[in-house]
């Protein structure tokens, strides 16, 4: 699950900022994709997905597009002044972004992505977790619909309806599924 290669987005028109973020964080553990306008940044976050993005505060839009783009899996870290640090982090902390205060030194820095990275890697954990869920929920919603049509149409009880399904399933070599799909196929068509 962990990648060898980190994608990385740095949202700043502050061009000191990109020069320090692009010393450290270089290929081939890092692809970074530089923005300085906010809606580009919006465009680009359309187009792909980025481990980690880093946003400067610039005035307060940076806070905005930060929360706009939080329900992705990247990992946000946003860059605040010292002054505003408790405000802001106070109102992103429940959408999940970091904040770290700006200007940063090089150590301060490596520690914060260093844990970005922890929390990408648990984030697809758990991405991957839930899909494989829903689809777990979906196997299950579709062979209660068989089951029931079964017991419908061909009068059997649920018992037998889960054990024809099983066998059917067994016999043929297919998955669950493929067999509770093709009942209902078979019965919603007829």
């Amino acid at each position: 699950m962990m990648s060898d290669t980190y994608s990385v987005l740095v949202v700043t028109k502050d061009s000191k900022t990109v020069s320090l973020i692009s010393s450290m964080l270089i290929p081939p553990l890092f692809e970074l994709t530089v923005s300085q306008d906010f809606n580009e940044a919006r465009r680009i976050c359309g187009e792909r997905n980025f481990n980690i993005i880093i946003i400067d505060f610039a005035e307060g839009e940076g806070t905005d597009f930060a929360l706009d783009i939080s329900s992705g899996t990247g990992t946000i870290l946003l860059l605040s002044p010292v002054q505003y640090f408790d405000q802001i982090s106070y109102k992103v902390e429940s959408f999940g972004i970091l904040t770290i205060t700006a200007p940063f030194d090089q150590f301060y820095f490596y520690n914060m992505i260093k844990i970005a990275i922890a929390v990408q890697y648990k984030t697809q954990l758990i991405s991957s977790q839930t899909i494989k869920l829903k689809e777990k929920m979906e196997e299950i919603r579709l062979v209660n619909k068989a089951k029931m049509l079964l017991m419908q149409h061909e009068s059997m009880t649920e018992d037998q309806a889960h054990h024809h399904l099983e066998k059917t399933a067994m016999d043929n070599g297919l998955k669950r599924i493929a067999v509770a799909e093709n009942v209902i196929r078979k019965y919603e068509n007829s």
